[in-house]
């Protein structure tokens, strides 16, 4: 029986036996959701400079819009 470690309350648990995989239980799994929808996850993005953005029609007056 191989065992993982719940990336919420770092207990050990068969995979096998949790119908919540990662997690050891709904509860951790639960945890999880909340962090994500609360923004205390995030994925870093590095900004491409030749893509426009929402701040771009400041920085250059001289482009019509359309």
């Amino acid at each position: 029986m191989a065992t993982i470690r719940c990336p919420i309350c770092e207990k050990q648990f068969d995979p096998a036996q949790s119908p919540a995989m990662p997690f050891c239980s709904e509860r951790c799994r639960q945890i999880d959701l909340g962090r994500w929808l609360r923004e205390t996850y995030s994925v870093p993005v590095e900004r491409n400079p030749d893509e426009a953005g929402a701040g771009d029609e400041a920085a250059r007056p001289d482009e019509t819009k359309p």
